[in-house]
């Protein structure tokens, strides 16, 4: 249980109800599980007014405090300090930042508050292939302040845990993601797409470091196996590129994004297998939502995916190997990997799980 009224902030996302990705969600989920609970201490969310125009004053049990820039992009960092400063100012008694762009502001925390500093350094952002240069350093700097001048250091995958230690010395919290909301969610039609009757199925980002190339590469080499890809193909010159590329394939089913979890359900539950290829980011929420439809994962051989699903998935590091993988599977092994995945998901990626093990630091 928490200690009574000790107040919380939760600072470094663009805010509740979520809307946009991964540390939303888990935010969301944290004042779910806070609400459900029945959990007195104050808990305190802050927001983008850029993101929630209506500007509601509270969600569920928690308050809702807004800052005026962009919670991503350029205004991340400044959005992030200011949130610091506002939730010191309010005597916040613990604060749990999640993500580090905020955390050249540590120091200075450190010395005019009192306030126990829990972070989420999220995936080795710096290692990213999309930065570059002085946004790298930058990023980098930051996850060191993050690491040394926080009381709690929260990991979400063992090999980013295994990463601090032996990059900082310090030894961190491995706590994931949930996925269970990705089954919880109703079914909804997807005839709109022509989908065939079977296919494997991937969503992402379409950027490099995911291996879409690679995918689809794979895939395009094999006749008799269809593949539904969900992603922000417009986003950038190597999504239009690589969907114009592969466009005349009649195997390949290249969808823009799908925000509608009803419909990422039915396209979940429909597939055949589900294809992984993110290299980068720690546990990334994408994989454990697929693990919990308990199909086969064929993942890109990284240590992040491979903690993630506990060795037990299927694993590529080319698109030789995709092929040979799809084209030598047996469907008794396949139906084994499947049954693993769910098993995992239903003992580590729960929402129920992942809060109990939050809320056991914020005390």
């Amino acid at each position: 249980m928490l200690i009574p009224n000790k107040s919380i902030a939760i600072i470094g996302t663009v805010g509740v109800p979520a809307n946009y990705g991964g540390f939303e969600t888990l935010t969301e989920n944290l004042v779910r599980y806070h609400d459900a609970s029945s959990l007195h201490d104050p808990i305190m969310v802050y927001c983008s007014s850029r993101s929630y125009p209506s500007r509601e004053q509270s969600f569920l049990s928690a308050q809702l405090k807004y800052i005026p820039l962009n919670a991503n992009g350029m205004q991340s960092i400044p959005y992030d300090i200011w949130s610091f400063f506002s939730a010191v100012w309010n005597r916040s008694d613990v604060i749990l930042l999640l993500g580090v762009s905020g955390a050249i502001s540590l120091p200075l925390v450190r010395l005019f508050s009192s306030a126990r500093i829990i972070t989420n350094i999220d995936g080795i952002e710096w290692r990213r292939e999309k930065w570059r240069g002085l946004a790298k350093r930058f990023l980098r700097f930051s996850e060191k302040m993050a690491v040394h001048f926080s009381h709690e250091v929260i990991a979400d995958n063992g090999a980013i845990a295994e990463y601090v230690k032996q990059t900082y010395g310090v030894d961190s919290h491995v706590i994931a993601y949930g996925g269970d909301h990705a089954v919880a969610v109703e079914a909804a039609a997807v005839d709109e797409y022509n989908l065939p009757e079977s296919f494997a199925f991937s969503v992402c980002r379409i950027e490099p470091e995911n291996n879409v190339h690679v995918i689809l590469d794979a895939f395009s080499r094999l006749d008799a196996h269809n593949l539904v890809m969900v992603g922000n193909w417009n986003n950038s010159e190597y999504g239009s590129t690589i969907r114009e590329r592969y466009s005349a394939c009649n195997n390949l089913f290249l969808l823009d994004p799908i925000y509608d979890m009803g419909k990422l359900k039915t396209l979940r539950s429909r597939a055949s297998f589900y294809v992984h290829g993110h290299s980068a980011g720690g546990t990334n929420p994408a994989l454990v939502e697929a693990m919990h439809f308990g199909k086969p994962v064929l993942a890109f051989d990284c240590d992040f995916n491979r903690s993630t699903a506990e060795d037990k998935a299927f694993f590529f590091k080319s698109s030789d190997d995709l092929v040979r993988l799809m084209e030598t599977m047996k469907m008794d092994v396949a139906e084994r990997v499947g049954s693993d995945m769910v098993e995992i998901a239903n003992r580590r990626y729960t929402w129920r799980i992942v809060a109990q093990q939050y809320f056991a630091l914020l005390q």
